[in-house]
């Protein structure tokens, strides 16, 4: 595994998507990727294909006046790194009854990259 490239594609996609770059995001990303965003155990989000991926992102962009991913913890595995996140956001929009626009967002959790070509082929965001 190629961890010292691979930890410099992952801390620049985290790095986009913290200043809502999705041009920079999609150039870490393989033109077959697969996302999964899982809460609570349950997929709630599947895209496959950049484009696909582009247009949640694009949409996802919208939901958020803030947001921030920190690394944590990098766990180099033999096919995958595991990224441990600490995530904080400001909502721009009401999400529920419970969730207001201006409403501060924390969560703890992981996300799984694997790798084609030097590009991120698959992610996975748990929390």
């Amino acid at each position: 595994m190629r961890c010292d490239l691979y930890q410099k594609i992952i801390e620049n996609y985290i790095d986009a998507y913290n200043s809502f770059d999705i041009d920079r995001m999609l150039s870490n990303m393989h033109d077959e990727i697969k996302f999964e965003n899982i809460s609570n155990g349950e997929i709630n989000l599947t895209t496959n294909g950049i484009e696909e991926f582009k247009s949640q992102a694009e949409q996802a962009k919208q939901l958020f006046k803030e947001r921030n991913q920190q690394i944590t913890d990098i766990k180099f595995n033999t096919d995958q790194v595991e990224v441990l996140i600490d995530y904080c956001g400001i909502l721009a929009v009401d999400f529920s009854d419970e969730l207001k626009a201006g409403d501060i967002i924390e969560l703890k959790g992981s996300s799984i990259f694997r790798f084609k070509d030097d590009k991120i082929i698959e992610l996975k965001d748990i929390s």
